[in-house]
């Protein structure tokens, strides 16, 4: 595979991903799948979806967990309703996201990942330490399958973030970076971020946002690609710094508006297209 081949991130029946379809329109080789709903996910359908990513020419790099009953209207409510951390959600969500990988595998994919959730700053909380557990379990489920789980960036600073997959020990739990994320949790300054945690980076989002006027008390905004606060050119020569050499994947939280995620998609496929030949991995 070329270095930095263009990715977006797509979804079947599930999730904010641009539709299969919109991805080969706009001549994009690479995807990351959010994962599609439990009654989806059968060999059945993994064949199928095989045989259209053959068809059209697309690799999958990642499938992406999500959960029912996770929402993202605040920050307060992310931290009580997402990922694995929340006690009351744990444990059927922990099984949902074995089968996920196991789902994944099916469609001969080796990496896996999601939003673990808000892991308590505290390390002496027992909460922090049931959260260490239970990515522990996950992780050696992916090994059983050759596969690696990839924590998106968002809601942990990046110190916060290498002290935990340092207590977590796994040497298959890896990080899949978002710039936006940070900003729009006002976590810190992605470029930093990504210095810090360079050497786990093993997948990225390309996302922009701006920040809010009380980061990590309110929303920032996300805004299409080049619009915001992340600085693409300088994330991407950042990338270049820390050796990343794996798909660029787009990700743009937008309603499944086929025109509009053309047209969206499509502007940042230009962008990132000119910036890769501007520093030399055309």
């Amino acid at each position: 595979m070329e270095k930095w081949p263009i990715g977006v991130f797509t979804s079947i029946d599930a999730g904010l991903g641009v539709k299969l379809e919109v991805a080969h329109e706009l001549g994009v080789p690479t995807i990351q799948l959010h994962a599609p709903a439990k009654a989806t996910r059968t060999p059945e359908n993994a064949e199928a979806f095989l045989r259209r990513l053959d068809e059209l020419g697309i690799a999958l790099t990642a499938v992406f967990g999500g959960f029912e009953g996770e929402s993202y209207a605040d920050i307060p409510t992310v931290a009580k309703t997402v990922g694995l951390v929340p006690p009351e959600t744990r444990g059927e969500r922990t099984i949902e996201m074995k089968e996920i990988a196991d789902f994944a595998k099916m469609l001969q994919c080796d990496v896996v990942a999601l939003h673990l959730g808000f892991v308590p700053h505290d390390r002496s909380e027992p909460l922090y330490q049931e959260v260490v557990e239970v990515t522990r379990e996950l992780c050696g489920h992916c090994r059983g399958n050759g596969q690696r789980l990839h924590l998106e960036t968002g809601q942990e600073t990046a110190d916060a973030l290498l002290q935990f997959l340092e207590d977590v020990g796994e040497d298959n739990l890896f990080i899949n970076f978002d710039p936006a994320n940070m900003i729009l949790y006002g976590t810190g300054d992605p470029i930093e971020a990504l210095k810090k945690v360079g050497r786990y980076v093993r997948s990225v989002h390309c996302k922009d946002g701006k920040w809010a006027e009380r980061p990590g008390e309110e929303w920032g905004v996300e805004v299409p690609l080049g619009e915001g606060d992340v600085g693409i050119e300088t994330y991407l020569r950042t990338l270049l710094e820390i050796g990343y050499d794996g798909p660029l994947t787009i990700e743009r939280e937008i309603p499944q508006e086929p025109e509009r995620q053309k047209a969206e998609i499509g502007h940042a496929v230009r962008l990132l297209t000119e910036l890769k030949q501007k520093l030399g991995v055309a």
